[in-house]
């Protein structure tokens, strides 16, 4: 007798990028780059329901758009044009990860949506073809599919999984605004470094950090700028570097460190208005990050 599965739920992880190199402007307006991605023990939460029809979404974060704009809802409907499926579904999104933060929320949603359906639907789509079809969606999504650490090139869908030397315990601090995505890269030609602010690679536990969208958004938001400089005069942080375009800045940490001191620390003396969020890279697709309910 077969069963068959009407719920999912899953678990969206955050990233960062350890780094990340910009290589020239391509003819399609996007920017050809190269980057090493890492997924992040920081996660949304999303459950999808089978239903008759239609394609229904919610999320308890009023600022994420419902329609055609949100990811997951594109995720959806790319997944069932390609398929073919004869259904519709539920999707509650619970926000965990922030917006508008270089931290691949949105894209990891969608991502995370499309292997939900794949398994719900038992449709059996191996993950290239996953990549494939998220690749329309969102730079990063193809990112996500794999669920593991990845260096990624083209624009972002070109992804080659890999294995981490070892787990980096990480401290993520973002301020209250965000850094929009398509801005960064414009401003990235024109943009010039701040006197004073480190921009070189970084080297630990056999890991280069740098991130060439650090000089366009430093130019424009200083505090960022700030925060760094002050992760680096830090004892217990061995490296300090903005994810993606922002806001989110990062610390890796160096062993036996107590993090959440430090989270304490940098809201006393940046900002009381910083988010905070103390988490571990995740090292590859062995992280159970789907959990199905029938």
């Amino acid at each position: 007798m077969t069963i068959e599965m009407n719920a999912m739920q899953v678990r969206a992880p955050a990233k960062i990028n350890l780094s990340l190199r910009i290589l020239n402007k391509r003819p399609d307006g996007f920017h050809e780059i190269e980057t090493l991605i890492a997924p992040i023990s920081l996660f949304d939460e999303i459950e999808i329901e089978r239903q008759s029809r239609w394609i229904d979404f919610q999320c308890d974060d009023p600022s994420i758009p419902h329609g055609d704009d949100n990811l997951v809802v594109r995720a959806a409907r790319a997944f069932f044009d390609s398929t073919k499926q004869k259904s519709g579904i539920s999707i509650t999104l619970k926000k965990k990860i922030p917006h508008g933060a270089g931290l691949g929320g949105g894209s990891s949603d969608a991502a995370s949506t499309l292997i939900a359906l794949n398994e719900l639907f038992e449709t059996n789509l191996p993950r290239e073809a996953l990549a494939k079809l998220s690749e329309s969606i969102g730079s990063d999504v193809p990112f996500f599919i794999f669920q593991s650490p990845a260096i990624c090139k083209g624009r972002g869908e070109l992804v080659t999984p890999m294995k981490l030397p070892e787990p980096l315990s990480i401290l993520l601090l973002k301020p209250e605004f965000g850094v929009s995505t398509a801005w960064a890269y414009q401003r990235w030609e024109d943009s010039h470094p701040i006197p004073g602010v480190t921009y070189e690679s970084q080297e630990f536990a056999s890991q280069t950090f740098v991130n060439d969208l650090e000089r366009p958004v430093f130019e424009k938001f200083v505090f960022l700028a700030q925060v760094k400089m002050w992760l680096l005069k830090q004892s217990e942080v061995a490296a300090a570097l903005m994810s993606g375009s922002g806001s989110t800045m990062f610390a890796v940490m160096r062993p036996n460190t107590d993090v959440d001191l430090i989270a304490k620390r940098a809201k006393e003396e940046l900002d009381p208005q910083l988010w905070t969020c103390v988490c571990e890279t995740l090292g590859g697709s062995s992280s159970p990050l789907l959990d199905a309910k029938k």
